[in-house]
């Protein structure tokens, strides 16, 4: 995308993938040249582009590109994700995502201040990564030089971790040390084992004390200060900086110059002990926050520690173990009993059993046949055997699951915007109110109260404990740190969250709509029944094997069981041309001479064949949950083919949970409405949405929709892709195919339906721990500040001191994300949890 400033707004240029033709084109311009503040919108089909001149103020860029996808047209953008360093509250959060999102070219930018990333989708052809590392330098971040080429490097990122850790560890306990003999010497008198030395030399043993853990300790908070006031903002390390310098600047000038001071008492005070203890104790809040997320990303690095190290191939007639990345695509691989499978796969020789828990969330071990795909990382249980390596690296189901995990980890929930635009303007409102404070305390404190000090010197410890107390970390942390959790439990139990705001609408749902075949039930129907009309002189065999000659082109579950029961009775199939696929209805083909056609019902009537002589076969066998497949052969009725599929188990389960949490549950079929009666029976489903073809399931879910109901759709196939889209909430299992997943909010890597449940819930928990958060942020600091001004001291006596004013500082931001790391022990609510 390029973009130029124009007299009356913005000029840009995207390109749009997806046109077909010069109405493609008209409808593209029809759609953006209507959207409120776009002047003019013109398609060059040629090209596959768009140019637009808009106002900038009434509509955007990304608006622009969503009304030109929610007509089915591409703008092809790439997502990346890249640390930062240098954030240290929300006001970086929201300064870090509003420069991003001001380049030309970002669609997106989310920052994560508890793993320290930003999450940026952009067009490829208009940025790179060298654009971003010189943005964050303009606004005095870092993107570190090891990551910007591979940022999947994440080596590099734990040594940084480590180091800032130890680095913290060592001042921390230097810091801690030199406060705490400082305040000790303070209390020297009631201590009454420190030597008897005059005032002055005491203050100059606390100020040799002090200074190297103002300077040293406390350099980190200056140098972000500096950062900060070079580029015109201020942050967390400002008001920390500025409160600590006051409190040391004055004791120095008390130390070196005494007697300038006997204005405000014949004692000449020092606080060194609140300098001190309160980068001390600023350090251990920042130590302990470290170690917390760190263990909030704990679902990650186990993700990544599943992944074997080496492989054992056969190559040339020998067996060699070599690293897992030098495998390549068909290698054949070996794994013994007790092994991870080092890669995707598909098993070529000798049955196993294989542990998967540590994708699927399952417990129980699943049975493996030759030509079943085998998941890297999973364990090895029992058997001996052979894979042939499909998917590699990137394209592996661990790498898919740690990129979707990855990037639901650095999203937000729309909840969090009001703390991020509080976040912008908190720094400068605080300094604002604590030099306030100051002045009418330093100028109208003695009408107020009796002051303990003078009004200088309590003005001044005002203004101190106003600066410390302030917290934009917790107001940052809320949010990502209980999306990290919750998300890494959610991979933990086999459910994949897209992000924060699925999150936060996942708790709206009252409505989840369930496709049947392959998602309630098992997706492998089994022939059961064969049928020939009295009127037809052939036989069982030869229905057969016209049906599975021509089922043989189909790819539908129930053509694949028509032509397993053809194989399964060793018939050999007649030759088929001119197949053509029915969507909905059937498939038809001419078959060794004979013009065969295979469908529903509401296929052979609109085709004018009388079913009346099988009228009662077909109403038993749709009563008892089977489907029926009638065959028409040279324009008459040959014979019938009734398929039954077996209901997944769990399933019953599942949707008792469902509905005891108030939900509606209806389930949604291409079958025969009495087939479909017959299986909503068994799982307790009250209403049934029968006979839809696949391309009318949207539209259904857009039915529900427009009648008020917040919809979840569960689906797996390829034709529940638009209806996954078209729901509020669209959840896919993991067994099926990568199209239904791609398009899905929520994707269920277990087999067992109890893990819609399961989604739910966490999704609700999550949401309701980020509540928690954002309340307790917003009320320390709505409560904490004006308790630090001084507000209570008049009538209560009431004073929060720097020191306990640190304290409390440090322990906000700690326990929002610990009341985050509470999301590790979720379990969901089922009776026997897999």
């Amino acid at each position: 995308m390029s973009e130029t400033n124009t007299i009356k707004g913005q000029h840009i240029l995207l390109p749009v993938k997806g046109m077909s033709c010069a109405s493609c084109a008209s409808r593209i311009e029809k759609k953006v040249g209507g959207l409120e503040g776009v002047d003019q919108a013109s398609v060059n089909f040629g090209s596959e582009s768009i140019t637009v001149d808009f106002d900038p103020d009434r509509t955007s860029s990304e608006q622009i590109i969503q009304a030109i996808e929610k007509i089915g047209f591409n703008v092809p953008t790439v997502k990346r994700t890249f640390p930062v360093e240098g954030m240290t509250c929300a006001s970086c959060v929201s300064r870090v995502e509003k420069k991003l999102r001001g380049l030309d070219g970002v669609t997106d930018a989310q920052v994560n201040l508890a793993n320290e990333r930003a999450t940026v989708e952009y067009l490829e052809s208009s940025l790179g990564m060298k654009d971003f590392q010189d943005a964050l330098e303009q606004i005095g971040y870092h993107m570190p030089q090891g990551e910007i080429e591979d940022l999947s490097n994440r080596d590099l990122e734990e040594e940084r971790h480590r180091q800032e850790t130890r680095q913290l560890t060592l001042k921390l306990g230097f810091s801690g040390f030199a406060a705490v003999l400082i305040m000790a010497g303070g209390m020297r008198d009631t201590l009454g084992f420190f030597p008897q030395w005059e005032p002055g030399a005491y203050h100059f043993l606390f100020f040799l004390l002090a200074t190297p853990v103002q300077f040293w300790g406390g350099w980190q908070f200056y140098k972000g200060t500096w950062t900060g006031l070079r580029h015109g903002y201020a942050d967390m390390n400002t008001l920390i900086a500025v409160g600590t310098t006051v409190a040391y600047a004055y004791s120095v000038f008390a130390t070196f110059f005494p007697s300038t001071l006997k204005v405000f008492g014949p004692e000449v005070l020092v606080y060194y002990d609140t300098s001190a203890m309160i980068i001390a104790l600023v350090l251990m809040g920042r130590l302990l926050e470290a170690r917390a997320k760190g263990r909030a990303s704990s679902a990650i690095k186990k993700l990544i520690g599943l992944q074997p190290k080496t492989a054992r191939v056969e190559r040339e007639g020998r067996e060699l173990d070599i690293p897992v990345e030098q495998v390549v695509h068909d290698d054949i691989l070996l794994v013994r009993p007790g092994e991870k499978v080092p890669v995707d796969g598909i098993l070529v020789e000798w049955p196993t059993t294989i542990d998967e828990s540590m994708i699927t969330g399952e417990s129980i071990p699943v049975e493996k046949q030759v030509g079943d795909l085998v998941i890297g990382a999973s364990i090895n249980k029992t058997g001996y055997f052979k894979m042939r390596a499909t998917h590699l690296g990137k394209d592996s189901v661990l790498a898919h699951i740690i990129k979707r995990v990855e990037e639901a980890q650095g999203s937000k929930a729309p909840v969090q915007r009001l703390a991020d635009r509080v976040a912008g303007i908190f720094v400068p409102a605080v300094i604002g109110f604590a030099s306030l404070a100051f002045v009418v305390w330093w100028v109208w404190g003695d009408s107020f109260s009796a002051l303990p000090t003078d009004p200088f010197l309590f003005a001044m410890m005002i203004f101190i404990s106003v600066m410390i107390i302030a917290c934009p970390c917790a107001l940052g942390l809320a949010t990502p740190t209980a999306i990290m959790v919750g998300t890494g439990r959610g991979a933990e139990l086999g459910v994949l969250i897209k992000g924060g705001e699925v999150l936060e609408q996942a708790q709206k749902i009252d409505t989840v709509v369930f496709d049947k075949t392959g998602t309630l039930t098992l997706g492998q129907p089994e022939v059961t029944d064969l049928a020939i009309p009295p009127d037809q002189d052939m036989n069982d065999i030869e229905l057969l094997s016209l049906a599975a000659a021509l089922e043989k082109g189909s790819e539908h579950p129930l053509g694949e069981a028509v032509v397993a029961a053809a194989e399964k009775r060793d018939i050999i199939l007649p030759p088929m041309e001119d197949f053509k696929v029915l969507p909905g209805f059937g498939v038809q083909a001419r078959v060794d001479g004979h013009d065969v056609v295979i469908g529903n019902r509401k296929l052979m009537e609109d085709a004018g064949l009388d079913l009346s002589s099988v009228e009662t076969e077909l109403e038993v066998w749709t009563r008892e949950g089977k489907t029926p497949m009638l065959v028409q052969v040279d324009g008459r009725l040959g014979g019938m083919i009734a398929a039954s599929d077996q209901i997944k188990p769990h399933a019953k389960e599942a949707i008792a949970r469902l509905k005891q949490k108030g939900m509606k549950v209806i389930m949604i079929t291409g079958d025969h409405a009495l087939t479909a009666r017959a299986v909503a029976d068994v799982l307790g489903i009250d209403e049934v949405l029968a006979e839809v073809l696949p391309g009318d399931k949207a539209n259904e879910v857009k039915r529900l929709m427009e009648q008020g109901h917040f919809v979840a759709m569960v689906g797996d196939g390829i034709n529940d892709a638009p209806a996954l889209a078209e729901a509020h909430i669209g959840i896919a299992m993991g067994s099926g195919t990568d199209i239904a997943m791609e398009t899905s909010d929520i994707t269920l890597m277990s087999r067992n339906l109890n893990a819609v449940a399961d989604a739910i819930e966490l999704s609700r928990s999550t949401l309701k721990k980020i509540k928690q958060n954002l309340f307790w942020a917003f009320f320390y600091n709505i409560l904490g500040i004006p308790i630090a001004a001084g507000v209570l001291y008049p009538a209560y006596g009431v004073l929060l001191k720097p020191l306990f004013a640190a304290a409390a500082m440090s322990f906000s931001s700690v326990s929002v994300v610990s009341n985050s790391l509470l999301l590790k022990r979720f379990q969901p609510s089922r009776s026997e949890v897999k």
